[in-house]
This record gives C-alpha cells, structure tokens and sequence, in this order.
C-alpha cells in the first residue's frame, strides 16, 4: 500500500495536485462556477449541443417514455429499441455494416483491444495515446510496443521485427493532449503491408473533422479497408455521454460476445440514445458550427503568433499553449481565472515532464468578442 499522505504532499509540492471545481450551471461556455461567472475555454461540447433545446427535448422526451435508467445490461434485457436505432444510425454516420454502443469510451477501448488481443500477440500504440488504448493494451496482456508520436515508418520499423501472433496498432485520431491529427493515410498503409489491423479512437475528430462531421477518416477519405476498427465517444462534439465502436459485421457480433466491458455493464439510458439521435442529425446537419469553429481557431492562432504565444501544431478545437514549467502553468491558469476566463493546467503525467500547458478548448458556442477577450487575457497573464 503507498503511503497516502505522503504521496498527497509530493503532488502538492511538485504542483500536480488536482483539485475539482463545482459547477452550477448546464454545460456551455458561460458558467456559474464555486460562486463565480465565468467564460470557459476548457469544454469538450465543441458544437455546442450538449444544451441543445432539440437534443435536451428529445431526453426529456426519453425519459418520458422510457424511465432514468435501462434497467440491465444488453444482454440480459437492456437494449431497447433507442439503443439499436441508434447503433443503426451511426453505422450509416460511419459508413460501416454496423455499430456498438459502449457505456464510455474508456470501456470501449478496454474492451475491444483485450477482446481482440491476447499473449502472443503484438499491440503496437503511439506514445501519445489516451490512457485507455494504453490500459486496453495492458489489460490485453500482449506484447505492447509504442511508436514515436505520429512517426510511420518508426511504426513500420516495428511492426517488421515480429511476424508471430496477429498485431493491432492502434493510434487516436486528433491527440487530446496536442490537438493534432495522426497521419492516417500513413498508418494505414502500414498496417496492411504488415498484414495487421487499425483500430482508431476518434472521440475528438468526429463532429469536427470532415465535411459530414464524420471525423478523420471522413477528412482523410478513409474507408473501413483502411480503418477496420474505429471508435467514438459521444460525450464530446456529440454533446451527450458514451460511446460506440464502428466496423463490419463479424467485427461487432465478436465484440458483444467478447468484450468484458460490454458485456458486464449496465446498459446506457435509453433516454440518453435518444438525445444521442438528435445530436447526429444536428452535427451532421449544420455544418455552420464547423466553419464556425475553423474560423475561431484562425482568429485565436492568429492572435496567439502576434503575442509570442507558443502554440502546438493543430487545426483542430484543441489549441495548446506550451509552457513547460508546471509552476508556471498554474500560475498562468490562476492570472486567467482573475480576469474570469476558465482554463486548466495540463500537467504530467497527463502529458510528458517538461510540456506543461494551458489547453485551450473552442466551441461553435464561442464569439469572436469572446477570443478577443481571451488574447487580451493572456497578453496580461504572461
């Protein structure tokens, strides 16, 4: 057993100590937060319709009809009829013969890498990764090796010491952390010459990426040759919570039968499936709030290079401020706090010692008076 208190004061002195704050208003970028108003630059609702009257009228509607909660897992009586259209929906979003609901996205990664992989097998993952394709890996109890970040011929490198046991590499789409986008193409190139799998976590490019919303492989061109394994979250542009796994029909029939988390967890509400239906039809629908989106981002990387603001290499909602320092991140965070602007400090081992950041988050709820105010800000904080 750690010692707890000591490990408590180590964060604290190595200022990695977190600490949650009470919100009291619904999601958006205006909130009311331990008895302040704020504007928050730190959301994942990146269309802005997680308080959608459309989608908040269609939970209130499913609850109406099917109660708060499903009552049971998938397999013993919790898929409702809200539950497979929607998992019929985002297969047509996805363009693939099928798809699967997960209760988050955590789960989902856990349990569609350990279903697939096992000893003696390969699981090949970017070292940027989100934590769950690497605790999928280990859990798995493969053989994990990790690639330098987006690097595909260090990849191909890899994949080409071991011809044994079947191999899975697995990347994010848009990296939560950077905000850039994995080189897909590249990857996918590679993993078919080494006779190997794709599995990509898009939980940040579907919604935002592609003409439709449908994410990387829509902005890449990528088909279900190229990507046979592609998942999403829905508690990000989608606005509502969960995920899904996308793929062919035999992929999704061996997940129900094998992934753990699917199978031994209680089934999503009903009623969130349902605010999740007209959340689709929404994204894909007004692709106004994705040229929104592209045109705050331009604005505010535009802004940041005249003030000598470090910025990482993204053309997505997630716009990092590199800063190093931890001490100095939060000493950032909590200037910008004063001026009543909500941004967090990113620190390890969230991202690696020495890349502290102010993670900068956009959402088509935003205006530009609003990333006016947010560079007037940061010229004062730094």
């Amino acid at each position: 057993m750690p010692n707890i208190k000591a490990e408590l004061a180590r964060l604290k002195q190595a200022h990695l100590y977190r600490s949650r704050r009470i919100s009291d208003s619904a999601t958006g970028v205006r909130l009311h937060i331990d008895g302040r108003d704020l504007l928050s630059f730190c959301s994942n609702d990146y269309l802005g319709l997680a308080n959608h009257p459309e989608v908040v009228k269609a939970m209130q509607d499913g609850v109406a009809r099917w109660g708060v909660g499903s009552g049971a897992s998938h397999l013993v009586n919790g898929h409702s009829s809200a539950h497979h259209a929607l998992e019929e929906e985002l297969a047509a979003f996805t363009g693939r013969p099928r798809a699967l609901l997960f209760s988050t996205g955590y789960m989902a990664n856990m349990g569609v890498i350990a279903a697939l992989c096992g000893r003696g097998d390969y699981v090949f993952e970017d070292r940027l990764n989100h934590a769950s394709l690497l605790d999928g890996g280990l859990l798995s109890q493969a053989r994990m090796q990790r690639y330098p970040h987006s690097d595909a011929i260090a990849l191909d490198q890899k994949l080409s010491k071991y011809d044994n046991g079947d191999k899975l590499v697995v990347s994010d789409g848009v990296f939560s952390m950077d905000g850039d986008i994995a080189p897909l193409p590249a990857l996918a190139q590679t993993t078919k010459q080494h006779n190997a799998w794709l599995m990509v976590d898009d939980a940040h490019g579907f919604g935002v990426l592609g003409k439709n919303g449908g994410g990387c492989v829509e902005h890449f061109a990528l088909g279900i040759d190229d990507v046979p394994i592609l998942v999403g979250t829905l508690g990000k542009a989608f606005g509502t919570f969960g995920a899904f796994v996308a793929g062919s029909e035999e992929l999704i029939e061996y997940l129900i039968q094998k992934a753990r988390p699917y199978i031994y967890t209680t089934a999503l509400p009903p009623a969130v499936a349902e605010a999740t239906r007209a959340s689709l039809k929404l994204l894909q629908a007004e692709h106004w709030r994705r040229e929104k989106l592209q045109s705050l981002i331009k604005q505010f990387r535009s802004g940041a290079s005249e003030l000598g603001l470090q910025l990482m290499d993204s053309e997505t909602p997630i716009q990092p401020l590199l800063i190093g320092d931890n001490d100095k991140a939060m000493a950032m965070s909590a200037k910008l706090l004063e001026h009543g602007i909500l941004i967090s400090a990113i620190r390890p081992p969230t991202v690696p010692e020495g890349t502290a950041r102010l993670r900068v988050t956009f959402s088509a709820e935003h205006t530009k008076g609003d990333v006016d105010r947010l560079l007037t800000a940061l010229e004062q904080a730094q």
